[in-house]
């Protein structure tokens, strides 16, 4: 919640390109796409098929459950046949540290993994899927943790020791590395290769073919399963997926230097001054609860609105940051994604396209719509989506078929209206209540509005939302995935089932909600 630290974008991306060794000279000579990735479990040509997809699930136990669980539970329930599982990022909280990969997915996603049924004998970079989870980065994924919060967590264990079946702290003695803990739980980490193996290793794993005749990484459930990069696409059933690593494209613009900038940053300074206020009001009273005896929900609560505070705080420091890094995007990845999107639909192979990262470009969480992630996020997908439209030309049916995020803890379902713009009738899911504290709906209605032009239109509308409502006794809260069902054809058909595990009256049920269609 406090004294965490997210590295600058031109870090992220240098660190993570240098733990694949991106486009060195071994795997330039083999004519390998390091983007590219082929699921090897004999069924990736059938275009009938569902997947789960998870997210904003990180987190160990608290108030003595694990809501983790809970839905790690419903997803084997109800995804007994899916092929794989999508997961939209913050896979471990707070800051996806090595220390947390046992408690916070080992232990919850167990049997999906080789060995599972001895799970402390598995350690966070030598997994093996033999149920496939295909993870995007998000922000806590990569987030530090400062030498002095890290002594202060490890001295303050015992009393956090005391109240950890109350609030789920998360913390040890350091950060990601930058997500470094993420790429050695996922990615081929090349780095790791001796140099004098490295071409060996090359040629055993990468051996399947590109859509585009290169060689890409073969991924094999219950044997090698490990994804090329931070940001990758695999083709399944006919659909290109695409995931992507929104932490490199999610920065504020600058802003103005005039008179209408200035009163903007008044604004956010003040914002920024009664956030503080109310982050240190949360964090006195959750120190006032020294007892278990005396700690109900409201300390789960409290905690969960400290964390998100600070969320809010970090996104008005970057708006207001006028020297570090606020003009720096990562415009390889985005030309990358409107080349590959470019590439789909010249490919008459493919029939579909799903594209899911972590940052959502359209939200109505309490907080999320008004940040300047979130429009930088939007905007930057959007200038994809105008470039491959302006290649292509207007189509009868959506550049995408469907962007699933995370980052938002709740499940929602959005649609683009037919607004003239390049995203234009294009369905959203928001998948981030898989264990995390949930959030509420934004009070001032499900159509987001924004300036279009010299014009404040509506662009997209909420069909569905699902999370933390109600109060005192009848709070409710539906910790959920969703299973979405590809069906044959051309263009493809998806069905998506919101599966919940809901918690009320301290009770627990879980259940598949009411079945929706994507059109």
């Amino acid at each position: 919640m406090l004294f965490t630290t997210d590295p600058p974008i031109i870090e992220k991306i240098q660190k993570m390109q240098d733990r694949v060794r991106w486009q060195q000279t071994a795997v330039l000579e083999r004519n390998i796409d390091q983007t590219q990735l082929w699921i090897d479990d004999g069924q990736a040509e059938t275009e009938s098929f569902s997947f789960m997809v998870l997210g904003d699930s990180g987190t160990g136990r608290y108030r003595g459950d694990s809501p983790q669980r809970r839905v790690a539970e419903a997803l084997l329930a109800h995804g007994e046949d899916a092929r794989f599982t999508l997961h939209t990022g913050d896979v471990v909280y707070l800051v996806g540290s090595s220390e947390q990969y046992f408690e916070n997915f080992i232990e919850p996603y167990r049997e999906h993994l080789v060995g599972g049924h001895a799970p402390r004998q598995i350690t966070y970079d030598q997994m093996v899927f033999q149920r496939p989870i295909f993870p995007t980065l998000g922000n806590h994924d990569y987030y530090d943790l400062p030498i002095i919060s890290g002594i202060a967590s490890v001295v303050t264990r015992p009393l956090r020791r005391l109240l950890q079946t109350y609030v789920d702290v998360d913390l040890g003695w350091h950060g990601s590395y930058t997500g470094d803990a993420f790429a050695r739980a996922f990615i081929d980490y090349l780095r790791g290769v001796n140099e004098a193996q490295l071409a060996a290793h090359l040629d055993q794993h990468y051996t399947a073919k590109s859509p585009v005749g290169k060689r890409c990484l073969r991924y094999v459930p219950g044997e090698f399963t490990r994804l090329p990069n931070r940001y990758y696409s695999f083709r399944y059933g006919g659909i290109d997926f695409f995931a992507l690593d929104s932490n490199t494209f999610n920065t504020p613009r600058p802003i103005a230097d005039n008179a209408e900038g200035q009163q903007r940053r008044q604004q956010l300074e003040n914002s920024l001054q009664q956030l503080r206020a109310r982050q240190k009001q949360c964090l006195d009273e959750i120190a006032h609860y020294q007892h278990a005896e005396t700690a109900d929900e409201s300390l789960t609560d409290l905690s969960a609105e400290a964390e998100q505070v600070a969320e809010q705080i970090r996104d008005i420091e970057k708006q207001l940051d006028t020297v570090s890094q606020l003009n720096t995007v990562d415009l390889d990845q985005l030309n990358w994604l409107r080349d590959r999107i470019f590439a789909s639909w010249q490919d008459p192979q493919a029939r579909g396209r799903i594209v899911f990262f972590h940052h959502p470009p359209y939200v109505t969480e309490t907080t999320k719509w008004p940040q300047g992630q979130t429009l930088a996020v939007r905007r930057n997908l959007r200038s994809v989506l105008t470039a491959v439209e302006g290649q292509i030309g207007r189509q009868t049916r959506p550049l995408v078929d469907l962007v699933i995020n995370g980052h938002a803890h709740c499940m929602e379902h959005l649609q683009t209206g037919d607004n003239g713009l390049a995203d234009a009738r294009v369905n959203y899911i928001v998948c981030g209540g898989s264990g995390y504290s949930l959030r509420r709906q934004r009070t001032n209605g499900p159509t987001l509005q924004e300036a279009v032009g010299t014009e404040i239109q509506p662009v997209a509308h909420s069909q569905r939302y699902i999370g933390r409502a109600g109060h005192g006794s009848e709070k409710q809260r539906p910790y959920s995935c969703l299973r979405v069902e590809v069906k044959a054809g051309n263009p493809p058909q998806f069905v998506a089932i919101p599966v919940i595990a809901e918690k009320k009256h301290y009770e627990w049920k879980t259940y598949a909600d009411k079945p929706f269609e994507l059109r």
